[in-house]
């Protein structure tokens, strides 16, 4: 394993160990606000990008109790008009703050 690797693993499982299971939900739902549009109507959009996530599983993206993979980020962040970086809440991230890198445990 590379160093990064590692690092993204111990990240991923403190993630999914902990009370939130994706880093986007809250992103996701104030930017689908924004553009005043329902939780269906996302779930249409992300067909055009053949990714298949139905209204349900959007609401528990939104509410954190759904993990998201990467090819999923993407076709929100492009459904949603914005940057798969501006749906990231890096806040939810434990740092280190002696030296700026993520807090591993």
């Amino acid at each position: 394993f590379c160093k990064n690797c590692r690092i993204a693993e111990k990240i991923m499982a403190r993630i999914i160990d902990g009370d939130r299971n994706n880093l986007i939900g809250a992103n996701v739902a104030k930017r689908r606000m924004q553009l005043n549009m329902s939780q269906r109507e996302l779930s249409e959009k992300l067909e055009l990008y053949a990714v298949y996530i139905c209204r349900g599983s959007i609401s528990r993206i939104e509410d954190f109790s759904r993990t998201v993979t990467d090819i999923e980020l993407y076709a929100l962040a492009k459904a949603l008009k914005t940057s798969m970086e501006d749906l990231i809440d890096l806040s939810l991230i434990p740092y280190n703050r002696a030296n700026r890198t993520p807090a591993l445990t």
